[in-house]
C-alpha cells in the first residue's frame, strides 16, 4: 500500500470515530416552501476531479443512459453494475443493513449519476466503483434521503453537518425502520419526515407505541399508514384530540374510518382541527344527524376538500350578504352536484360582475340570499362579454338581472346569448336625442351630426343649456356647435370648470369662445401652460405682438416651439420645468 493510500485509510478510519461521537442535529424546514430543483451537491467527502457538464439521465427504450462529456454512453446493464458496486459498499463495508443499502442503491438516480460521473467507465465499472468507494467515502445520508422520496433540493437542509456514515445517527435507523416494519412504504418515509422531523428522533419504543395508540381507537393497521402518511404530525406528541373527535362524529352519524380513509387523497395533509370546526358548524345550523349524514355522503368533498376551508368559506360569504343560519343549513342541504370549491367560485364571479354593473349593496345580498343555487351552480361570463352579447350598458343590465333572476343560468360560460330587447328608456333617448338636433336646425337624419354627439338626448341638452347660462345667446351657442360640435361630449361639470378658467384665471370675457368654441376641447392644463409660457416670452421681449387665444392653444406643440419658444435661448429649459410642474400628478401628454 502506498504511503498516500495508508494516510488516507487512517484519515478515514479517525474521521468516522470522531463524529461517531459527534451530536446528530436536524433543520426543520417548512416543506411547502421547497420546490424540486437539480441536485445541489455537497463535494465536502468527495475527490476533487471536476464532473463533466452536460451529463443527464434519460428513459428511453428501457434503458438508463448516462451521456458524458466525451459522448460515452453508459447503458442499463452498465447502471446494475454500479448499483450492485454500491450495493456491495453499503452492505459489506459499511455494515448497512441489505434492505436498506439495496434501496439506497437502487432509488437514488440523482445521487448515483454524481457517483458515475467521478469514476472512470472504461474497464470494469463496477470495480472502479469499488476502487474509488475504499478512498472516498460518501456522504452516506445523501443516498438515504433520496432513496425515501426526498429530491436534492428538499434534503439538502437536513445533511448534518458533523456526521457522514448512517450507523452513526442509530435513533434515525431505529424510527425509519419502525415505520417501515409497520407497512409504510420506504418511498413515502420522505414525507413523514420532511413534515415531522422531530418523530425520527424518538428514543427506542416511542415511536411504535405512538402507531398502536391509534390502532387501540379501532383503527386497523393499515389505516393508521393511510391516516399517517398522510398527516405525519399526529404522531407528534400524544393521540390527535381533533383527529379523534372528526372520527368519533362522522362515526356517530354512519361513517366509519374505512370510509374516511377512502376520502383521502395521497400526498395531500389535512387539518383535522377545521374539519371538526366544519361539523361543528353544521351542528349550529341546526342540521340534524339523518340530514348530515345524507349531505356529507353525497358532497364528501364539503368536509374533505382543502380540509373544509371552502366550505367555511362559503358559509362566511352567506352570513356577510346577511343569510340567517337556517337559510344556510337549506342551501346546505339543497347542495347542486357541483365541487363546493367550483361552487364557491361561481358566486365570486357573480359578485364581480354585480360590482363592476354597479350593483346596490342591498340587492346584491337580496340575489345572495334568494337565489344562491343559481349564483353558485353556473359559470356566469364576464361583464364585458355580457354588455356585448346581450347589447345593453350597466343600467340595463342590472335591471334585467335584478328583474329575472332566474335568467342567471342562461347567461353562464358555452351558452348563446342573444342581444335583449330595446327598452322604452332607449327609444325615449333616440327620441330626445333627434329632437334635441332639430332644435338646432339640423336635418332630422343628419347622420354625420349624430355620429358626432355622444350622449343621451337629455343629457346633450344639459350641457347645452349650462353654456347659454354662462352668458352665450342660443343662438351663438347653435354656431359654436355647428363649428365644433365635439364640445358637448363632455360633461356638464367639465364645461362649467373651463368657462370658469377662461374667466377667473385667463381674464377673458365669456364671449371670447364665441369665436373659438374649440377652446373647450382641450385640457385645462394644455391651456395654462401655454399661457404661462406665453406670458414668461412676452415678460422677456421674446413676443412682442398679443396673440389670439386660438393662436395660443390651438397650434400644435412642435408649432408652438418652433415658432416662440425656441426663439428665446432659455426657452426650452422654461417650458419643459413649466410642463413638468404642471404635469407632475398625471403621465399623459397634453391633448392636441
Amino acid at each position: 500500500m502506498s504511503y498516500l493510500q495508508k494516510n488516507l485509510r487512517e484519515l478515514s478510519m479517525l474521521s468516522s470515530s470522531i463524529i461517531a461521537d459527534s451530536k446528530f442535529n436536524f433543520v426543520r424546514v417548512l416543506y411547502w416552501g421547497i420546490r424540486f430543483s437539480s441536485v445541489a451537491s455537497n463535494h465536502r467527502f468527495y475527490g476533487t476531479k471536476k464532473a463533466p457538464q452536460t451529463e443527464e439521465y434519460e428513459n428511453s427504450g428501457g434503458m438508463l443512459n448516462v451521456h458524458s462529456r466525451n459522448g460515452h454512453r453508459i447503458y442499463r446493464p452498465t447502471i446494475m453494475k454500479a448499483q450492485a458496486a454500491l450495493l456491495e459498499y453499503l452492505h459489506s463495508t459499511r455494515g448497512i443493513g441489505f434492505l436498506d443499502a439495496e434501496n439506497m442503491s437502487k432509488s437514488s438516480p440523482i445521487f448515483l449519476k454524481k457517483l458515475l460521473a467521478k469514476v472512470e467507465h472504461e474497464g470494469d465499472i463496477g470495480r472502479s466503483i469499488m476502487r474509488f468507494l475504499r478512498y472516498n467515502p460518501i456522504n452516506e445520508f445523501e443516498p438515504f434521503f433520496e432513496s425515501v422520496g426526498l429530491q436534492p433540493a428538499e434534503y439538502s437542509a437536513f445533511l448534518p453537518r458533523n456526521l457522514m456514515f448512517l450507523s452513526d445517527d442509530d435513533l434515525l435507523l431505529e424510527n425509519f425502520h419502525v415505520l417501515c416494519n409497520y407497512g409504510i412504504e420506504r418511498n413515502k418515509t420522505g414525507k413523514i419526515y420532511k413534515e415531522a422531523t422531530q418523530i425520527f428522533r424518538y428514543d427506542y419504543g416511542v415511536l411504535l407505541s405512538k402507531l398502536k395508540a391509534y390502532e387501540k381507537l379501532g383503527l386497523s393497521q393499515a389505516t393508521v399508514v393511510r391516516f399517517v402518511v398522510s398527516n405525519p404530525y399526529l404522531l407528534i406528541g400524544g393521540v390527535n384530540d381533533q383527529f379523534v373527535k372528526v372520527l368519533e362524529k362522522l362515526k356517530n352519524i354512519g361513517f366509519e374510518s374505512s370510509w374516511v380513509e377512502e376520502q383521502l387523497t395521497n400526498g395531500i395533509s389535512y387539518n383535522w382541527k377545521q374539519i371538526l370546526g366544519l361539523l361543528f358548524w353544521f351542528e349550529q345550523m341546526g342540521c340534524s344527524k339523518e340530514k348530515l349524514a345524507d349531505l356529507i355522503s353525497q358532497h364528501p368533498d364539503l368536509l374533505f376538500e382543502d380540509s373544509g376551508s371552502r366550505s367555511l368559506s362559503l358559509i362566511g360569504l352567506l352570513l356577510k350578504m346577511g343569510c340567517s343560519t337556517i337559510q344556510i343549513c337549506s342551501m346546505f342541504l339543497q347542495f347542486p352536484q357541483i365541487r363546493v370549491g367550483k361552487f364557491v367560485s361561481n358566486m365570486r364571479q357573480c359578485f364581480l360582475v354585480f360590482n363592476e354593473i354597479n350593483m346596490g349593496v342591498q340587492e346584491i345580498e337580496y340575489l345572495f340570499r334568494s337565489h344562491p343555487h343559481i349564483l353558485g351552480s353556473y359559470t356566469l361570463k364576464t361583464t364585458k362579454s355580457l354588455f356585448s352579447t346581450l347589447n345593453v350598458g350597466k343600467k340595463r343590465l342590472c335591471q334585467y338581472i335584478l328583474e329575472n333572476p332566474e335568467e342567471l343560468k342562461n347567461l353562464k360560460v358555452g351558452t348563446t346569448v342573444l342581444p335583449l330587447p330595446g327598452s322604452g328608456d332607449i327609444m325615449r333617448s333616440k327620441q330626445q336625442k333627434t329632437q334635441f338636433l332639430l332644435n338646432l336646425g339640423l336635418e332630422e337624419n343628419s347622420k354625420k351630426m349624430k355620429k358626432l354627439l355622444r350622449g343621451k338626448g337629455a343629457e346633450l341638452q344639459e350641457r347645452f343649456d349650462c353654456i347659454v347660462e354662462a352668458g352665450i345667446d342660443e343662438k351663438d351657442v347653435h354656431k359654436m356647435i355647428q363649428d365644433a360640435p365635439k364640445i358637448l361630449n363632455q360633461t356638464k361639470d367639465i364645461i362649467e370648470e373651463k368657462i370658469d378658467f377662461l374667466v377667473n384665471n385667463l381674464g377673458y370675457p365669456v364671449s371670447s369662445i364665441i369665436s373659438f368654441p374649440s377652446y373647450l376641447s382641450y385640457t385645462t392644463k394644455r391651456v395654462t401652460l401655454r399661457f404661462l409660457m406665453y406670458n414668461w416670452l412676452k415678460e422677456q421681449g421674446t413676443i412682442k405682438r398679443i396673440l389670439q387665444m386660438s393662436t395660443i392653444v390651438s397650434c400644435t406643440e412642435n408649432e408652438f416651439l418652433k415658432r416662440y419658444v425656441n426663439h428665446h435661448p432659455r426657452g426650452m429649459e422654461v417650458w419643459e420645468n413649466l410642463k413638468r410642474e404642471i404635469y407632475s400628478d398625471s403621465m399623459a401628454s397634453p391633448a392636441h
